[in-house]
């Protein structure tokens, strides 16, 4: 129906996640509406981001600089870690300006339907930091479905024998939900109301 040119933009556009088609077709014809400068700009900013971005060696958020700006920041409570599945939790927390300790971001959840194990997270890496440092609470803000919570109790099994506090933010977030698209009044009541587990 179109020249390959713009099917294969269409293709590409599909391939992001929850773009159907039509959106991809309108996302395609917007683009091929701008000026050279303006796709230029576009294509820059994207190729920068996968040039720039890095995780973090401490906590594996993702950032411009190793360790991210609030691993360095001297203000924040290293002494609290709240562990997190993705990198867009960590943006949904701060967001509610009532933490003020540093993050551990997972990057995913123990899934063995999906054939994700405890290694193939960053759970080894949470122990170092816990065994190195001075950690004196983990607070755990896995997403409210079956693999975060399966995420959570395998985390506080391993955590309690060390002597660390172990919370679980409170479930005032749906079940099912994620943590990125929560409101932060949700957020924050869910952090004030953790438990220990």
């Amino acid at each position: 129906m179109y020249s390959p040119s713009i099917e294969k933009l269409i293709e590409n556009f599909e391939k992001l996640p929850s773009i159907g088609h039509k959106t991809a077709q309108r996302l395609a014809f917007y683009m091929l509406d701008l000026s050279n400068d303006e796709v230029k700009e576009f294509t820059e900013a994207i190729l920068n981001a996968k040039k720039n971005l890095k995780f973090c060696s401490q906590c594996f958020n993702i950032a411009d600089t190793d360790p991210c700006y609030i691993c360095s920041n001297p203000k924040r409570d290293a002494s609290t870690i709240c562990v997190v599945e993705d990198v867009r939790d960590v943006i949904a927390m701060e967001r509610t300006h009532e933490y003020n300790g540093v993050y551990h971001v997972l990057h995913g959840s123990i899934s063995p339907m999906n054939g994700i194990g405890p290694d193939d997270i960053k759970i080894k890496e949470l122990l170092t930091r816990i065994m190195n440092g001075n950690v004196k609470e983990i607070i755990l803000a896995t997403n409210p479905r079956v693999e975060g919570e399966a995420t959570s109790m395998y985390i506080s099994k391993l955590v309690k024998p060390m002597g660390v506090k172990v919370t679980r933010i409170a479930r005032g977030i749906p079940i099912g939900g994620d943590l990125e698209y929560t409101d932060e009044i949700t957020l924050t009541k869910a952090l004030e109301g953790r438990s220990e587990i």
